[in-house]
Formats: structure tokens, sequence, C-alpha cells
């Protein structure tokens, strides 16, 4: 079994894309953990606020299969192939880690965003504080504990 770290997040008409793609991945990979989800403010673009949270689950699935299931589950929520890098989401799905796999295809594993974007890196060391990134050999906490990016906010949202 391999484990897997899925980032989620939604900035267009949010809590309907962000909950579909929850229960989406829960009835995929059933047995799961989940952080707490996060409001945030877009990076690279002017927008909406996005919700944002990481999933983990265990699987059996190769990491080509999970990428095609991300893929169509963002399809399923109104996304469209092609849609601009830094541009509004309806859904996101993001495998940040498929156990200590190094790769660029059919993703790049680990995500390089991981140690960039707080909005990732908190919810993360959420579920997944114990891992170490298999190309820094840092930990996911140490990685949050020593992260320090002022024009990131989080607030927690109950949803």
């Amino acid at each position: 079994m391999a484990e897997i770290y899925i980032s989620i997040g939604s900035n267009v008409d949010r809590e309907r894309h962000f909950k579909n793609g929850l229960a989406a991945l829960i009835d995929h990979f059933p047995s799961y953990k989940h952080s707490n989800v996060y409001e945030s403010e877009p990076v690279g673009f002017n927008g909406r606020n996005f919700y944002n949270s990481v999933f983990a689950a265990n699987t059996k699935m190769g990491v080509e299969e999970v990428c095609k299931l991300l893929k169509q589950i963002e399809r399923d929520n109104g996304r469209t192939p092609g849609d601009k890098k830094f541009s509004p989401r309806t859904l996101d799905l993001d495998l940040l880690l498929y156990d200590d796999l190094i790769c660029d295809q059919p993703a790049q594993l680990p995500r390089d965003e991981i140690s960039k974007n707080a909005f990732v890196l908190l919810p993360l060391s959420e579920v997944g504080g114990h891992v170490t990134l298999p190309t820094t050999g840092e930990s996911i906490s140490s990685l949050w504990e020593n992260y320090h990016n002022p024009n990131q906010k989080l607030w927690k949202v109950e949803l």
C-alpha cells in the first residue's frame, strides 16, 4: 500500500466544489485522514480566496492511476483541461506525495510547492507531519516550524 497526500483547493463556488471533491476522494479512499480546512488568499494572481486542505490515505493504486483519478474528479467538478496555471479553480487536486517516490511524470513528486506555500504546508503538517521529504530528508513538521512567509496568511474555517 502506498501512502498518498493530496491537496484540495477551490475558489469558484468553493464550498460546493470543495465538499464535492472531498466526498469523491472519500468514495475512492474510505480509510483516510483529513486536515483542517483553511481559507487563504490566491498566490500568483488576483481573485477570490481559496479553501484548502490536505487529504491522506493509503492505496493499492499506482501513481499514474491516482493522477488520472484526480484529473477526473476535477473535470467532474467543472475544471477544464488547459486552465491557466495561476487562475481561479472550481477544484484543484494535486498529488503532493506518493510514498517516497521522486519523479517528474506523471506528476512532480514530491510536489515543489510543499515547502513554498503555507496553504499546502500547514494542512500537510497536520496529517503527515511525521513524513520526511525524500529529496531533502526534512520532516514536514520541521518545514512548517521553520516556515516564514508573512505574505501568506491562513484562516481556519468550518464547513
